[in-house]
């Protein structure tokens, strides 16, 4: 594989990741959109609270993986 071969796969890994870590922090927002409308109610989802919590947590992680693969 030529340099340039190279250096056109590392732009393509670098925008999926890119692509990536945007995809989970929109997922975030709207999580973070739906959590705010269900403790604003009287009658809260504590179920649905748990869910959105734990998938936000387990973005923010995925996120700062994928964000170490781009220091190398």
């Amino acid at each position: 594989m030529s340099e340039k071969d190279e250096l056109i796969e590392a732009q393509k890994q670098v925008i999926g990741i890119l692509f990536e870590v945007i995809k989970r922090l929109q997922a975030n927002n709207d999580l973070d959109k739906e959590y705010f409308q269900i403790i604003s109610k009287d009658n809260k989802d504590e179920k649905r609270i748990k869910e959105i919590l734990d998938e936000r947590t387990e973005n923010a992680k995925i996120v700062g993986r994928l964000l170490e693969k781009l220091e190398i």
